[in-house]
């Protein structure tokens, strides 16, 4: 679907300069993620990721805006149509009173990765009792699909290659997301044995499968678990101090001196350290060393190192309700169901069968700023 993607490059750094200029996000670092050439994704110099520092930004510039009302409490059950139009929507209240709410309707309801035992299931069952970094919740495109919209490319899910194994509960479905960034900024995977195994900057498919091809660890419960490391050198932490404090702080990552290590994990701390020292990773070919500074041999003994577990989780669906760069949803036929528009993981159509790093959040503000804009104008011309 070249002319939304088209339409989303175009509009990145536009996207960009809004977030920064005008809402006042902080988005002044520039590193690489998995699949990058070049580092071209935006973020915070501070400890807040970057969804996190948008929502909590946009939020408190609305809440400027005295007509502005925000319900955290609404279940939203069906969307109203009259004379094929969509008008409103029909949502119960946390006290159980269903209420009707009217005006153009913005469905920005995310994907259908925590919905495992329905369309997860239906599309993918292939994927059935791997981890997930979303909540359980039943997904919402069956409202969509109540007034006539289309359903596209919904076999497309992203499985992402770390998510954090909690020692405290490793069994545990739901899963905090080990981010990309981690490795962006020179983190390395090690396998069981203590081996380096894959370019950890590949694209999130490739190094997800380069995981799955190693032996699983068979786990006390049906879950589907790969026992994977994640190790990041004092550079690597100094970079993420702000995602660190958190994983720390949740016991998720560990400290521990290079000495302390097994054997196997030393030899390949100091194979990837002589990496970085040439330039060139002769044994995967990884091309960006983020700010990995340890040195290799005797001489990094001392240093602290923080590791982690990891396992591929469910991440990111690809598929969702078909839409136009007007950000207005689609039937199968092509034509618009009026009054209703989309925008964020809750569409389809877009990313095609795997997504890059940064995409989403950009496909959010892209496309969420064109759906809002068609929904104002709708609602003041009516």
């Amino acid at each position: 679907r070249p002319k939304l993607v088209g339409l989303l490059t175009k509009s990145s750094a536009d996207a960009v300069t809004w977030l920064a200029e005008e809402i006042g996000v902080d988005l002044s670092v520039v590193a690489p993620l998995g699949g990058h050439s070049l580092p071209r994704t935006h973020r915070g110099a501070g400890k807040t990721p970057p969804g996190a520092a948008i929502v909590t930004t946009l939020l408190k510039k609305l809440g400027e805006n005295r007509e502005f009302r925000l319900s955290n409490s609404a279940e939203v059950t069906s969307l109203t149509v009259v004379d094929g139009v969509v008008k409103g929507v029909r949502y119960v209240q946390d006290d159980g009173e269903q209420r009707d709410l009217e005006g153009p309707v913005v469905f920005a309801a995310g994907g259908f990765a925590g919905d495992a035992d329905g369309l997860l299931a239906k599309y993918r069952p292939d994927l059935a009792g791997l981890p997930s970094t979303n909540e359980a919740r039943p997904a919402p495109h069956g409202i969509l699909e109540a007034v006539g919209a289309e359903l596209v490319d919904m076999d497309s899910v992203q499985v992402h290659p770390t998510g954090f194994v909690d020692p405290k509960d490793p069994g545990a479905r739901y899963k905090f997301l080990a981010a990309e960034v981690l490795r962006g900024e020179g983190g390395i995977l090690l396998s069981e044995g203590g081996e380096r195994f894959v370019d950890e900057m590949q694209t999130r498919e490739h190094v997800s499968r380069a995981i799955m091809q190693l032996l699983r660890r068979e786990p006390e419960d049906s879950s589907r678990q790969w026992d994977v490391t994640l190790l990041m050198d004092p550079g690597a932490c100094e970079a993420t101090e702000g995602h660190l404090k958190f994983y720390l702080w949740k016991g998720l990552m560990e400290k521990k001196k290079i000495r302390d290590l097994r054997p196997a994990v030393i030899r390949a701390v100091d194979e990837y350290a002589a990496a970085v020292a040439s330039g060139t990773d002769s044994a995967f070919g990884r091309r960006t060393f983020g700010r990995w500074k340890l040195p290799a041999g005797e001489a990094n003994r001392e240093e602290e190192v923080c590791i982690g577990r990891v396992t591929p989780i469910t991440h990111f669906t690809m598929g969702g309700a078909s839409f136009n760069e007007r950000a207005q949803v689609l039937r199968k036929d092509r034509t618009v169901v009026d009054g209703l528009w989309a925008a964020g993981e809750v569409t389809g159509g877009i990313h095609g069968d795997n997504r890059l790093g940064g995409s989403s959040l950009l496909e959010c503000v892209v496309y969420g700023r064109i759906a809002g804009q068609e929904a104002a104008n709708a609602a003041t011309s009516s």
